[in-house]
């Protein structure tokens, strides 16, 4: 299992953000892995099993959800930053999406 997963939900119509590209970029500013949301906005599957300490980087391409949908949006990406600690196990992070704003947290 990866040990790094996401979610996105698209918070202006209470769905799935799907077809949305995700990379993963590490301390270095090196990519590590790309994914695409599911029909769910899920990517269970994003990088390998383990990383080392640091800080990493989630980068949503948001507006081309929002321009395939012909609305106006602010956030042409989302660039979301976290540490990975040495003891962590999974890292579950979701994105909850508008065209006007965002938010997230660390999930389960």
């Amino acid at each position: 299992m990866s040990l790094i997963t996401t979610h996105v939900l698209d918070t202006s119509t209470g769905t799935p953000a799907a077809g949305i590209q995700v990379l993963l970029r590490g301390p270095d500013q090196r990519q590590i892995a790309t994914g695409t949301t599911d029909e769910d906005g899920r990517i269970g599957e994003l990088g390998p099993e383990s990383l080392s300490p640091g800080t990493y980087e989630l980068i949503f391409a948001t507006g081309e959800h929002f321009d395939a949908r012909g609305l106006e949006h602010f956030f042409p990406q989302v660039t979301l930053a976290f540490t990975v600690e040495a003891s962590a196990g999974h890292y579950h992070v979701p994105l909850l999406l508008s065209p006007f704003g965002y938010t997230t947290y660390r999930g389960s």
